[in-house]
């Protein structure tokens, strides 16, 4: 693998890519909001039916980065316990061992996270805000970089438990997958005939070439002005008529920081507003609890959050 000195932020960043693309075919805007969170300590929701290369896409994240992963599948019988850890009882030496559990890795794969019980969902609460877990009121950091990406069904489907408001909230973004189109769905198929692709990716970055581009984005310049774009969209949806609660201040906060990442992939060391709505909804969506006037008219919190961004005055027009 070239090293990180030879290689601008930049170039690092399209290798990452690159190398997610020889497996995730026709994705590249999901791909793009996965790094984007990456770069600024952010952890992900990826919400669609089975099926549709949700773990694949994890899985080739974690192994383009040579980054320690684990993966956790969420059934009604997992507890809090194989989650976060807990102590054991060493008959021989007479004394207790910590026996860490799948959040003390770099990369936390949560797959179906919706399919396991409020409880064991919310063992991840401590540990996504405060990279500290704690175990027999002991605490302890898990390692740098960190990032837990969840995957979940669609909440309408048998056997799910919907994520509560608290637990959404510290993802930075729900995005999802969607259907392939033929063309790509084809290639998908080709690459995968006698083989998986993603068992034979290479490593192209490392954990400290990840820190040192973090470190690099807390740099990136938000100006005022799109810092108060910012502030505006998130008080709109406070005042929507299909919005019982609307986003709070953490949800401004995250929308500034992942701008700030986003410039910083596509090459800029500052914020533009177009930074801002291609984010927007997958940043903020998730963070809206809806009324029940928003059901009668056939309105979401996408919808909300699309018709706010078309109706406010951008920075810089007129």
């Amino acid at each position: 693998m070239q090293e990180n000195t030879t290689r601008s932020a930049d170039q690092l960043l399209k290798d990452i890519k690159s190398n997610i693309e020889k497996v995730i075919v026709g994705k590249g805007e999901v791909i793009d909001l996965v790094l984007t969170a990456l770069l600024c300590s952010g952890h992900v929701l990826i919400e669609d039916v089975p099926g549709l290369g949700k773990t694949t896409l994890v899985s080739a994240l974690a192994k383009s980065l040579g980054c320690s992963f684990k993966r956790v599948q969420f059934t009604p019988d997992v507890l809090p316990s194989d989650v976060t850890g807990y102590t054991m009882f060493d008959m021989k030496t007479g004394e207790k061992q910590v026996q860490f559990g799948a959040v003390m890795s770099q990369m936390v794969l949560a797959d179906e996270i919706n399919r396991t019980s409020p409880k064991t969902q919310s063992s991840l609460l401590e540990v996504m805000q405060e990279g500290t877990v704690t175990i027999d009121s002991v605490s302890y950091e898990v390692p740098k970089p960190f990032m837990v990406l969840a995957t979940q069904n669609p909440v309408d489907l048998t056997g799910t438990y919907p994520l509560p408001e608290a637990q959404l909230d510290r993802f930075l973004m729900r995005i999802k997958m969607g259907y392939p189109e033929k063309g790509d769905e084809i290639a998908i198929l080709k690459k995968n005939k006698g083989s998986v692709p993603v068992k034979e990716l290479n490593k192209v970055a490392s954990a400290q070439d990840i820190l040192d581009l973090q470190e690099k984005c807390k740099a990136v310049t938000c100006s005022d002005s799109v810092m108060d774009y910012i502030v505006s969209i998130a008080d709109a949806t406070r005042k929507n008529e299909y919005v019982q609660l609307g986003v709070s201040p953490r949800g401004s906060l995250a929308l500034m920081n992942a701008s700030m990442a986003l410039a910083m992939l596509r090459g800029r060391d500052y914020v533009i507003p177009d930074d801002v709505q291609f984010l927007a909804q997958s940043v903020l969506a998730h963070r809206l609890v809806m009324n029940t006037q928003a059901t009668f008219k056939g309105q979401t919190a996408y919808t909300v959050i699309r018709n706010i961004i078309m109706n406010l005055r951008v920075p810089g027009t007129k």
